[in-house]
């Protein structure tokens, strides 16, 4: 297994990898619940859209790992299925079946551009201090996320945002994992986050915000399987067909398209980073059998009746508890297929009990900040625009989008169109096209 995963060459330890995959497992396990709340709207039975998510995230995560050897977890995306239920199925008002044949397509689209070299080739366009800013975005997106479920950060009429109640017992809980989550993270105690999650939902019992199961469900329903080839009810043909009778299904196939390809590029550099496999110019080596396997995420996803499988965000979390290999993949996909059968268990880690761990992966995220050139405006404001437009707009892609066209839009200002690289070219006119028609 060490040979295998190369676990010593990587400075990492057995235990490590375990803790790791734990860890990402506790701070992602919220999809368990999340995707089918959210595919339910779609139409999707829930036992259907729970068994498909897990099982979805359970064997992509296990190939990304065994393939790529990366500590680098998928799952349902979240705004993605957003998508598929609220724009697709409740806006355009096609059948749900049809929604997943539109990700299974983007997922197909995605594929043969990495097959042809393009995805990658647009990554090594990037400038470095853009590379740099996606993952401090990032980093400020997941602490944003912890503070907001923790109740920490409120909703606010006139504010937009402000501070929660905190002497709620939701809050309690949440500044305890924080407390506990920065107390083993300073002394360097082994699997610190994920011991600070554990604490904080033992805690949260006796206040009430860890909610014990009442009830168990051990069935499985695999009827969404398959689902771009099943018959779509608005049509009587196979949903597949559909999206190619709808020049508006094709538009939202490039919108899926958009979101997939940048958020994975943000996530896989900002986890990079935090995983310590980035190389001397900010790269990943293996970088071509990731973006392969995040591509048949979004084909399998779709097939599955799941959403689009894409690389989650929360594997920075494994990452700073010191997941290094794919071997940390295994735990994470082994712990998706049990919890197929015992969703309520997971459903006992509350927003509260992560507030604390992805906290302080926001704070170890945000260390590279100081290595972006800030003295040269083509070099830090499209740095600044990345930065503040993933958190506030709940987005990776758009603030992706708005780095790379504020870069151009400069570096044409200042008489430097010529050292843009073609790519960046195109990623720019392409986000810009996104941006007005979708």
């Amino acid at each position: 297994m060490d040979k295998l995963f190369k676990i010593s060459e990587r400075g990492s330890t057995v235990g490590r990898e375990v803790v790791g995959g734990l860890t990402t497992f506790l701070a992602m396990a919220y999809i368990i619940a999340v995707n089918p709340a959210i595919l339910v709207d779609a139409g999707i039975p829930f036992e259907a859209a729970l068994t498909a998510t897990c099982f979805g995230a359970a064997i992509m995560t296990i190939m990304m790992g065994v393939i790529s050897n990366r500590p680098l977890a998928l799952a349902s995306g979240m705004g993605i299925n957003a998508i598929v239920a609220y724009t697709l199925v409740l806006g355009i008002g096609v059948d749900w079946r049809v929604a997943m044949a539109c990700v299974l397509l983007e997922g197909v689209v995605i594929l043969i551009l990495v097959l042809c070299g393009l995805r990658k080739a647009i990554m090594h366009a990037i400038p470095m201090d853009l590379r740099l800013a996606i993952g401090i975005g990032i980093g400020l997106f997941i602490a944003f996320i912890g503070l907001k479920g923790g109740g920490i950060i409120a909703n606010s009429d006139s504010t937009l945002i402000t501070i929660g109640e905190l002497t709620s017992p939701v809050c309690i809980v949440s500044l305890i994992s924080i407390l506990l989550a920065v107390i083993l993270t300073a002394l360097k105690v082994p699997g610190g986050l994920l011991i600070s999650i554990i604490a904080a939902t033992i805690i949260g019992i006796p206040l009430g915000v860890t909610v014990v199961p009442g009830t168990w469900n051990f069935g499985l329903d695999f009827s969404a399987f398959g689902a771009p080839f099943q018959t779509d009810p608005n049509t009587g043909g196979l949903a597949v067909l559909t999206v190619f009778l709808q020049p508006m299904l094709l538009l939202s196939v490039f919108a899926l398209l958009m979101s997939d390809f940048f958020d994975t590029m943000g996530t896989v550099v900002a986890v990079g980073k935090q995983g310590d496999f980035l190389n001397e110019r900010g790269d990943i080596d293996n970088i071509q059998s990731i973006l392969a396997i995040d591509s048949v995420g979004a084909i399998l996803g779709g097939f599955f009746g799941a959403s689009s499988q894409t690389t989650f965000v929360e594997s920075a979390s494994g990452a700073a508890a010191g997941a290094r290999t794919g071997l940390s993949n295994l735990v994470i996909g082994a712990l998706f297929i049990v919890f197929a059968f015992a969703a309520p268990v997971v459903g006992m880690v509350s927003s509260s009990a992560t507030c604390g761990a992805l906290t302080v992966v926001g704070y170890l995220m945000m260390t590279s900040i100081g290595e972006i050139d800030w003295g040269h405006i083509e070099h830090a404001f499209p740095a600044f625009i990345t930065v503040v437009v993933i958190p506030f707009t709940y987005s990776i892609t758009n603030g992706i989008g708005l780095g790379f066209i504020s870069y151009v839009a400069i570096m044409i200002v200042l008489g430097k169109a010529d050292k843009v690289r073609p790519l960046m070219w195109a990623a720019a006119i392409a986000f810009l096209c996104m941006f007005i028609f979708t």
